[in-house]
Order: C-alpha cells, then structure tokens, then sequence
C-alpha cells in the first residue's frame, strides 16, 4: 500500500510516496522500492555549516552549543579518560553530551549547574 506524504526538513517542504509495509512482507523487499521512489522526489540539500571551537593545546574544553548546563558529571579534581562525558548541555529541548578530548585531571570547572552558555565558552579546563 502506497501513501502520498507530506514532509518538512529544514524548512523546505517535500511531497512524497512511501510504501507502507504489512505483517507479511519484509523490509528487505520493500525497503529498494521506497528507497527509489524517495530519491526521485526528495533532492537532498547540504546539512548547515557548524562553528568548530578548537580547545588548542591549554587543554581548555569549549562549549559546542549555546544553552543550559544540565547537570556536571564530573567536577574539578576528576581523573578523566578522552571520549568520557564530562556534562551534559540543553538547548532546544535536545540534551548534548560534552565529552573529553583528552585524557587527563579536571583542574577547573568553569560553569555550574543551571548556568547558560554561550558556544565556545571555556567549561573546563582538564590538564
């Protein structure tokens, strides 16, 4: 079964057809047909080019985003391994998770609990 949809995705709007599967067919028969009929209606744009805020060499860790600190999960004096989430960042109701670029010792932590951020400004300090 076909359905005709309407779908919005950054603000351009675009009308397609999608099939609509039943307990007795598989995704994998369905899925090259909803694919093909998608890729002929629905041109693809390019995602929006994001700020990236180097943290350097001074071990600085900078906010990714504008918007609220969540909750820390890491306070000053933590030994921290690289890619462990440090705190975690609201904005637009979505949750991001700050992690670290590096592993070392959180010797500053420059922000609270509650606090609004602005993208780039310093969070931590990790040496």
């Amino acid at each position: 079964m076909k359905k005709r949809m309407r779908i919005t995705v950054n603000g351009q709007t675009y009308e397609v057809e999608a099939e609509i599967l039943d307990d007795q067919q598989t995704a994998s028969s369905a899925a090259p047909a909803a694919v093909e009929a998608a890729a002929t209606v629905v041109t693809p744009t390019a995602a929006p080019k994001t700020k990236v805020v180097s943290s350097g060499t001074s071990g600085v860790v900078p906010s990714p985003i504008a918007g609220t600190v969540v909750s820390i999960a890491k306070p000053a004096g933590s030994e921290v391994a690289a890619g462990e989430v440090l705190l975690v960042l609201e904005a637009m109701k979505m949750n991001t998770e700050v992690t670290a670029p590096s592993s070392g010792k959180i010797t500053e932590v420059n922000v609270s609990q509650g606090e609004s951020v602005e993208e780039g400004q310093a969070l931590m300090t990790i040496a």
